[in-house]
Parts: structure tokens; sequence; C-alpha cells
């Protein structure tokens, strides 16, 4: 007989709240954000890594939340789509066209968003390198290189 281990309580710090939750020991942090917390920016798409539509940032870093167990994110600091609200990310990705449907669209701008927070600008390579590590079906990658290049070019200012 299989016997699954009961939930174990967390604490995770997500968009600069402290939340408690329960969750298996197997729980990814894709499950935990969209079920346990209602964050449904981060989407399920392949679910082994490939697509990053699940993709938020850690600690500052991009990260695919299907290939991370909840457990493994405690006492990080975890951002979604949901806490990048009116960052120059955000608006250039609105003014630039840079999303059809939508689906893949937080994922990309997770890491777009911490591409722009990079020390030191990066070149077209660098910038082409990160997109690689997500996969739009809709649109070509024009719109979306368009949108973070004004955003490194310094045409969006932070909301203060």
């Amino acid at each position: 007989m299989l016997v699954l281990k009961e939930k174990t309580a967390i604490k995770l710090r997500v968009n600069g709240a402290e939340h408690e939750l329960f969750v298996r020991p197997a729980e990814i942090l894709l499950d935990t954000l969209r079920e346990g917390l209602g964050l449904t920016g981060a989407k399920p798409g392949c679910l082994n890594g490939d697509c990053g539509a699940c993709t938020v940032l850690v600690d500052g870093q991009p990260v695919k939340s299907c290939l991370m167990l909840a457990a493994e994110a405690v006492g990080k600091e975890i951002t979604t789509v949901e806490g990048l609200r009116g960052t120059p990310t955000q608006r250039a990705f609105i003014e630039k066209f840079a999303f059809q449907c939508g689906y893949c669209t937080s994922g990309f701008l997770m890491v777009c968003h911490a591409l722009s927070k990079l020390p030191e600008r990066p070149d077209d390579a660098a910038l082409d390198h990160w997109l690689e590590s997500n996969i739009c079906r809709c649109t070509c990658y024009e719109e979306i290189g368009a949108a973070v290049r004004a955003v490194l070019n310094g045409e969006y200012e932070e909301n203060k």
C-alpha cells in the first residue's frame, strides 16, 4: 500500500509578503503559487522546464517553477508576475505590443525584468540567449526584444 506523507507547514515570501502554507513534500512551486496562493500568472505549460510559461524570480533569478519544489523556496524571495505591477517591463510590453494570446507573457515578463536588473547592460547576443529560455507560438520575438530593449535603454522609468 502506498502511503503519502502528510502535508508540512512552510513559510514562503512571495511578492514581499510572508505566507504560511501546508504542502506535500513533492509539491512543485508552480502548484503552490497557483492553488495555495491564488497567484495564477505563472502558467502550467510543458511541466518539464522547456517552455518557460511558469517562470518566476527566486532571489532575483528566473526559475521555472515547474522544476522547483515549494519546500526549496523557503527562505528565498519569490516574485511572480503579479509582483511586477507598474514596472517598466510591464509598461513596455503593453506599449510595444509584445504579446498576443498572453499565455507565455508572464514568463517573458519575468525573464525580461530580471535581465533589466543586471548590473551591466547586456548586448544583443545576451538578450537573445535569455529570450531562448521561453517559447512563444503566437508571435515573433521582435516585439518582445523591442520591449526589453526599450527598458534597457531607459525609455521607461520605475514608478516611485
